[in-house]
């Protein structure tokens, strides 16, 4: 490894180090009754980096992780920073089949995991014969608790490039196998620095972790405050009504939400909302989904005085595009144009760039970019361009001033009697029906049509399917050709870690 000229590498452990020399007492982690002060935080990290160092791992030793959110999520990430190795994280969702096939193709050299996790990655392990460190209490692994007393809390500061990946992050699969994102340090520090200037993040600010850490947004933006200096307040398990305490109990002042969240404070009932205590809370952000423009109007009603962003990225390319509250209202159903340090490019159909009007798949190029896939060279070349630019799929339109509004993905657009049906347009009608709660829109094979709309319903309490009704709805902010012709319901739609929902899971 050879460390670039002009200066010190971005690392996304300098964050830690940086605030226990300039706020070693202030509170940087809080779960639960239990809290991290930034010179506890730096010195359990260090740690950890020990404690893998003992292992005999090498430089570069790639780490799998399985956690929620909890106290030791971050401590983890820096530890691991520390000696120099790459984190995997592992979906604590995942069968066992599925964990093994994440710890095989990573090459992990070694496991952290919660206690409840031990049933999903133990088979693994044991068959690899590789190092388990138990989080909570084992009778078969070392404990983490054990391991970190026994190590010394001196940070070793491997060092480390900034073009290195922290991070190797599988993608959700919702297309086929998962593949392994090379994050950088440098992607994910100049995304916190760059968080920090937009959202408030960081010094003397109290942030809330919502989203989960073990995928690549729910762990930019809970691990983003303790790199720059502010609190994070971790959730361990998704609930609105629990979400509303700890904003009010800690002072909460910034919260990442998925879509699929929204829906469910919504349904607590607006009474509830108004009762809570949110009077420290001044931004959201969202991203992950689609946040439909009628749900986006009740969240900005909903939180009075509350900056609401809506955000656009990928685990491939980071954070692509922000829509900021100023322009919200002028700019229903877009995700806003580039953030900071990034450009965009959309390609039509023939490859030719496409400006203000047109509409086509989107590229993006920026020092948020992944490495590449993991022992993927095929599957990286394929999204990626000769100059650098990325796609991860994504169809859009961009209106006369340029704001990017997102239509869907290549992958699931609908070809009906030869006419592209984009399923995200049909998804948003649906979602102002006063008995519809979600809508997922995908293509089914027809002799007719090749391909005909079919809309899986998840209806609001209390209401029954009207198909008819639905249609004429549908008929009149609608061509013919996008009206579903296929209607059914579900009590939940099939979602991923990212909140995303997973098409291919669909049971019509």
């Amino acid at each position: 490894m050879s460390l670039a000229p002009g200066g010190a590498p971005l690392n996304i452990a300098n964050g830690v180090r940086e605030f226990v020399r300039a706020t070693p007492q202030r509170l940087a982690v809080v779960d639960g009754d239990r809290s991290l002060t930034y010179a506890q935080l730096g010195e359990r990290a260090a740690r950890v980096a020990n404690m893998l160092i003992g292992l005999g791992l090498e430089d570069g030793a790639h780490v799998a992780v399985g956690l929620g959110n909890r106290l030791e999520h971050p401590e983890i990430a820096c530890g691991i920073a520390m000696a120099g190795m790459t984190m995997v994280p592992v979906n604590p969702r995942y069968t066992a089949a599925e964990a093994e096939f994440i710890l095989e193709h990573s090459e992990a050299r070694a496991v952290i995991a919660a206690d409840d996790l031990v049933d999903v990655v133990g088979p693994a392990v044991r068959a690899a014969g590789l190092p388990l460190v138990v989080v909570g209490q084992s009778s078969e692994f070392p404990t983490y608790d054990a391991a970190l007393a026994a190590a010394s809390p001196v940070d070793p500061r491997r060092p480390v490039a900034e073009t290195d990946p922290f991070c190797i992050a599988y993608t959700s699969g919702t297309t086929g196998q998962p593949k392994g994102v090379m994050i950088s340090h440098r992607s994910r520090s100049l995304t916190f620095y760059q968080a920090a200037t937009e959202w408030g993040l960081g010094n003397g600010r109290t942030s809330l972790a919502v989203a989960p850490m073990y995928h690549g947004a729910g762990f930019a933006f809970g691990y983003a405050p303790v790199f720059t200096g502010g609190t994070v307040v971790m959730l361990n398990k998704w609930s609105p009504t629990a979400m509303l305490e700890l904003v009010a109990k800690h002072g909460v002042q910034s919260v990442f939400l998925v879509p699929a969240h929204a829906q469910m404070l919504r349904g607590l009932g607006d009474e509830a909302i108004a009762t809570a205590d949110l009077s420290s809370l001044d931004t959201l952000y969202f991203n992950a989904s689609a946040l439909p423009w009628e749900l986006k109007q009740w969240v900005m009603g909903a939180f009075p005085g509350v900056d609401v962003h809506e955000l656009y990225g990928s685990t491939e390319s980071g954070i692509i595009t922000n829509l900021r509250p100023d322009e919200a209202t002028s700019r229903p159903g877009s995700v806003g144009q580039p953030w900071f340090m990034t450009e965009v490019r959309v390609i039509d159909d023939a490859g030719a760039e496409v400006g203000p009007g047109g509409s086509g798949e989107l590229f993006s190029r920026s020092p948020y970019l992944m490495n590449g896939y993991f022992k993927n060279p095929e599957a990286t070349a394929r999204c990626t361009t000769e100059d650098g630019f990325v796609t991860c799929g994504d169809l859009v339109s961009l209106d006369k001033d340029g704001f990017i509004h997102i239509v869907g993905r290549k992958s699931d657009m609908i070809v009906s009697g030869g006419i592209n049906v984009y399923p995200r347009e049909v998804e948003d009608v649906l979602a102002e029906h006063p008995t519809v709660s979600e809508a997922a829109v995908l293509g089914v094979a027809s002799e007719k049509w090749g391909e005909e709309v079919a809309a899986v319903l998840v209806l609001a309490p209390g209401a029954t399917l009207d198909t008819d009704d639905l249609e004429s709805f549908c008929r009149e902010r609608l061509a013919g050709f996008k009206i579903p012709r296929r209607w059914s319901t579900t009590d939940v739609l099939p979602r991923n870690a990212a909140g995303k929902v997973v098409k291919r899971d669909i049971q019509l």
